[in-house]
C-alpha cells in the first residue's frame, strides 16, 4: 500500500504504540501473543502501531521471526489499525531483503533506523539508503532518528526528505526535543515530525508533532491518547498533570532493560506477563511496588 504524504499524516496522528514483542523465556516468539498486543491498543484508542521497532525489539529479529511477527501483527490490525514496520538493520541489502517479506500485509509506512553499526556512513550514503528503500519498496518511509553515533543533524534529514520524497517525514528521539522544534519550523508542509521522546511528550505536542512513537505508548497507551486529546482540546490544566504523572512513571524505568518493563507494565494492564529476550535483564523486584504505585495514579 503506497500512500500520500497528506493521507499518511491523517492515519499517523496522534499516538502510534511501538509494540512489545511477545517472547517466552526463553526467547522464542509466542505468537497468540500478538492478537493481544493489538487488541490491548484497540481498548484504549489506539489506530496505529509500529512493529518491530526498538521497544518491540527488531534488532533482535532473525529474518524468520521478522516474518512471523510481520505477518502475524498484519491480521491482528485487521482493517483499522494502521500498520507501521520498524527495520532495524545495518546493510541496505538486508533492508530490502526483509522489506520483500512484506508483500501483501497492507503496511503503509517503514521506520528505518540509520545504519547502526561502528562504521557511519555519510551523508551521501544516507540518501542513498533511503532512496534503494523507497525505491524498491513504494512505501513511505520514516526515518527513525536515534543511533548515536550515526545521528542525524536537522540539515541532514531535511535533506533526505528532500531528495527522496517517498521520505516522508522523521521519528525523532535521543532525547532532542531542539532538533524536533527545528524539524516543525523547517520542514515541507506535506512531511511528518512524530516524536519518540517519552519525557517531552506534552510539551512536543504542544510544538505542534504529528504523534508521537515511545516505549510509554506501548506501556500505557490509554493514558497517553488521554494526554494527546487534552492537548489537542486546549486543556492544558489537565495535560500538565497528566504528563508529571506519566513522567513519575517514566523516572522508574531504566532504558537498558525498557522493553522487558513495557511488557511488566502492560501484564499489570491485564496481559500476560512476557520476557524481553536475552541478554536482556528482567524487572528489578525492587522497582516493582513503585511502578505499580505509579500506575496506579494514571487513567488507564
Amino acid at each position: 500500500m503506497s500512500l500520500t504524504n497528506r493521507d499518511l499524516r491523517s492515519r499517523l496522528t496522534g499516538i502510534v504504540p511501538p509494540l512489545a514483542t511477545p517472547f517466552d523465556r526463553e526467547g522464542n516468539l509466542v505468537t497468540e501473543g500478538i492478537r493481544e498486543q493489538i487488541d490491548f491498543m484497540r481498548r484504549n484508542g489506539v489506530r496505529a502501531a509500529v512493529a518491530g521497532g526498538s521497544t518491540g525489539e527488531g534488532h533482535t529479529l532473525d529474518r524468520e521471526d521478522f516474518a512471523t511477527l510481520m505477518q502475524e501483527t498484519a491480521k491482528a490490525c485487521a482493517s483499522d489499525v494502521t500498520l507501521v514496520v520498524g527495520l532495524v538493520v545495518n546493510s541496505t541489502r538486508e533492508a530490502l531483503q526483509r522489506a520483500r517479506l512484506l508483500n501483501g500485509l497492507g503496511v503503509v509506512a517503514l521506520q528505518v533506523t540509520p545504519v547502526h553499526y561502528l562504521f557511519r556512513c555519510d551523508t551521501e550514503g544516507s540518501v542513498h539508503h533511503y532512496r534503494a528503500i523507497h525505491a524498491a519498496t513504494g512505501i513511505p518511509i520514516l526515518i527513525y532518528n536515534v543511533i548515536p553515533w550515526n545521528y542525524l543533524e536537522v540539515d541532514v534529514m531535511l535533506q533526505i526528505m528532500r531528495e527522496v520524497p517517498g521520505v516522508a517525514g522523521i521519528k525523532q528521539s535521543a532525547g532532542d526535543l531542539k532538533s524536533v522544534s527545528d524539524l516543525l519550523a523547517r520542514m515541507e508542509p506535506h512531511n511528518l515530525v512524530l516524536s519518540g521522546i517519552d519525557a517531552m511528550l506534552y510539551p512536543a505536542f504542544t510544538f505542534g508533532v504529528h504523534g508521537a512513537i515511545t516505549a510509554l505508548t506501548a506501556a500505557v497507551p490509554g493514558a497517553c491518547v488521554k494526554l494527546w486529546d487534552a492537548v489537542q482540546a486546549g486543556d492544558h490544566r489537565s495535560a500538565l498533570d497528566l504528563h508529571r504523572r506519566l513522567n513519575a512513571l517514566w523516572d522508574l524505568i531504566p532504558h537498558a532493560s525498557l522493553p522487558a518493563y513495557t511488557k511488566y507494565i502492560q501484564h499489570k494492564q491485564g496481559l500476560p506477563l512476557y520476557h524481553g529476550r536475552a541478554p536482556m535483564q528482567g524487572v528489578d523486584p525492587s522497582r516493582q511496588g513503585a511502578i505499580d504505585a505509579a500506575l496506579r495514579a494514571l487513567p488507564l
